[in-house]
């Protein structure tokens, strides 16, 4: 069983809660009027922060929005990590998928949903979702190769975690455009499609 995670002090949390709301403001400001319309100024003028301070979270403008696609991602990768010690079968990885992406009905799955919307037309957007996308892909590399252990075969790892987090990738991408499907029984159905040959 893993070490639990070591508990945030209440600066770290304040930190935490900072970033997110500067996350949760560009991402609105974005989803609403795009890139190039949005600066950082704008950004921290309604987050009701500096902008020296918003640059103490954020490289670029762009940057900003990483919480707001990452928070997911890092339940996902805490649900498998605290499973069983032993290589995930794909049904686990998809149960921890769908765990993670439970609906709340919340501001924060609104605003996701806005971001990837906004994507499909702006380079800068997009190209931030893309290098979230292959961090989070190495990093479910780097957890399914800790619970595999060191026998495991390199090539069959990186096949598993770039099946499922591609399948994850596009199940949200196509949930943004069509709002009608739930985006867990779209991960669902793109894990076991691409995970057939696995």
């Amino acid at each position: 069983m893993p070490a639990p995670e070591p508990r945030l002090t209440l600066a770290e949390r304040r930190k935490v809660e900072t970033r997110l709301d500067i996350a949760r403001t560009a991402a609105r400001l974005f989803a609403e009027h795009g890139t190039t319309e949005v600066t950082a100024d704008r950004i921290a003028a309604e987050a009701g922060i500096g902008l020296r301070t918003f640059y103490r979270y954020a490289r670029t403008k762009e940057d900003a929005v990483e919480p707001m696609l990452t928070t997911g991602a890092q339940r996902w990768f805490e649900a498998i990590s605290s499973g069983p010690r032993r290589l995930p079968t794909l049904a686990d990885l998809e149960s921890a998928a769908v765990q993670s992406l439970t609906l709340d009905g919340g501001e924060d799955f609104a605003l996701t949903r806005g971001l990837l919307q906004a994507m499909e037309t702006d380079p800068a957007l997009r190209a931030v979702w893309h290098r979230i996308n292959m961090e989070g892909e190495r990093e479910l590399r780097r957890v399914l190769t800790d619970l595999a252990g060191p026998t495991a075969d390199p090539v069959h790892l990186r096949l598993l975690a770039a099946a499922a987090a591609g399948s994850i990738r596009i199940a949200l991408e196509q949930w943004a455009t069509a709002g009608d499907q739930d985006p867990a029984a779209l991960v669902v159905r793109c894990m076991r499609t691409l995970g057939a040959g696995l």
